[in-house]
């Protein structure tokens, strides 16, 4: 089981720069971008580049920014890392230290965080097509499983039976969002409303067939526990009122489940999605930015909804939990790239930075259109100089990191930061065009340490396999 003590809860030393991007990550006196104690510029020198970088200290002053946001508002409050924005396991150590647990999306995540020695009773298995390996895993180390499919619901009964153990269940909704249908954000579940959004992605079940897993777990399956009722809106809105309206719904299912079940849920999950800014934008189409709420008028809105609601079903109010991911991590983390190939039409006013990091190594850029601003690492203090300046990568694609934008001028050997990749980053990265993907340091004051290992050839090649029959064709005599 993971320490939640006090004392693995370090005090927090907050670095002075002369400009901040985040509380650790800034632009010192001697005009490079630092992250805590250390600056990038010898951070590439001494780990190569390309390069992630994860301050220590902007992960625990998130977690706890967080935490306090929600538990000042509401009595009972679990946070729940999302694993999936980054699964690194020195991230998880740091989550655990912080008393924080995690929501697991597939078998390897709960490894993950379960090699990390994280108590089991703080993470929920989530997933739409859970494997049998999967759920005998949560079973057997007490995880709560996340109902997502009407046959899962034996499967999860035969393998706790078979076990003779006892399972935490809980059913993930599929809300009906009404009151969303004409309310749109980021396509980050398809086009439409978020409302129609919700309807069209493959997790969650309906009102009815919940309550009909509800009647069977309780009437014949006493193996089995009902721990919470879920639902995850995403990273589709960045406005509170929308996840109060989606929080509001959730409550009113937990009182017809009640009355047409007898089971009232003890937790409601109402998943991640939360939104953060920055003055200089983030996120899809880098639509998050300085008027973007705060965790906390995220959490007002929430747990304001959640209380209101309980009072109009006459409902204790249940315990409640969040799976928080990119709202935590991605500000953690910047990607550092060398600039190589310089190139300019003056005619049309373009100029071309090339540098040797991709969007293999930062994939949302070109799926899901995320914006993450862009720093001249070693000239962060310099005017910017260029307005029409696009940063591109080696891929035989477009591969833009970033278009049209304003930096000064670079040359050959200068180094670029992308901000917040902290999340999504190192967890998506790819192999196109049988690109290494990097390493990982994570800076710690004026500590800095590997985290994840840079790959070799060895390592993208090594997967690979000739038949002998091939081997025989191409190395045949004549």
């Amino acid at each position: 089981m993971a320490a939640t003590s006090e004392t693995t809860r370090p005090e927090l030393s907050y670095p002075q720069f002369d400009k901040h991007f985040t509380e650790f990550v800034g632009v010192a006196a001697d005009g490079h971008l630092w992250v805590e104690g250390r600056d990038c510029v010898e951070l590439a020198q001494t780990f190569g580049t390309p390069l992630y970088v994860l301050s220590e200290g902007q992960l625990r002053h998130n977690l706890r920014r967080f935490r306090s946001a929600f538990e000042s508002r509401y009595p009972t409050v679990e946070v729940l890392f999302a694993n999936k924005s980054n699964n690194g396991l020195a991230v998880r150590h740091v989550v655990n230290q912080e008393g924080v647990g995690g929501d697991c999306f597939g078998i390897n995540e709960l490894y993950l965080a379960l090699l990390a020695g994280t108590d089991p009773k703080t993470l929920v298995l989530n997933g739409s097509n859970k494997s049998d390996e999967e759920l005998e895993m949560a079973i057997q180390n007490g995880v709560c499983i996340n109902l997502d499919a009407l046959d899962e619901l034996d499967r999860v009964n035969a393998t706790a039976t078979r076990l003779g153990r006892e399972a935490e269940i809980g059913i993930r909704a599929k809300l009906e969002l009404k009151a969303l249908e004409t309310r749109f954000g980021a396509a980050a579940h398809g086009e439409g409303s978020l409302a129609e959004q919700g309807r069209n992605h493959k997790w969650g079940m309906p009102f009815e067939q919940t309550a009909e897993m509800v009647n069977r777990a309780r009437e014949g399956m006493p193996n089995l526990k009902l721990k919470e009722i879920s639902y995850h809106l995403g990273r589709a809105s960045n406005v509170p009122d929308d996840f109060a309206h989606m929080v509001r719904e959730l409550i009113g299912w937990c009182a017809r489940l009640r009355d047409e079940t007898g089971w009232t849920p003890p937790h409601v999950d109402i998943g991640g999605g939360w939104a953060w800014g920055r003055p200089e934008k983030t996120g899809p189409g880098g639509e998050d930015g300085a008027a973007t709420p705060s965790y906390d008028d995220f959490a007002a809105a929430a747990c304001g909804a959640i209380t209101d609601e309980c009072k109009k079903f006459d409902l204790a109010p249940p315990g409640l939990r969040i799976e928080p991911g990119r709202a935590i991590s991605a500000s953690i983390g910047i990607t550092l790239g060398r600039v190589g190939a310089v190139k300019e039409w003056p005619a049309y006013d373009k100029t071309w930075v090339n540098v040797d990091c991709s969007t293999n190594h930062l994939i949302r850029i070109p799926m899901a259109h995320w914006y993450h601003h862009i720093v001249a690492a070693n000239k962060a203090a310099e005017p910017a100089t260029k307005s029409a300046t696009t940063v591109v990568g080696p891929l035989c694609s477009l591969d833009h990191l970033g278009e049209e934008r304003a930096l000064p001028a670079l040359e050959r050997g200068d180094l670029i930061a992308l901000l917040d990749t902290g999340s999504y980053g190192e967890s998506t990265a790819a192999n196109y065009n049988a690109q290494q993907r990097p390493a990982t340091v994570m800076v710690s004051g004026e500590d800095a340490d590997v985290t994840t290992v840079r790959e070799n050839r060895a390592n993208v090649v090594g997967r690979y396999q000739v038949p002998p029959r091939l081997l025989a064709s191409s190395f045949a005599d004549g």
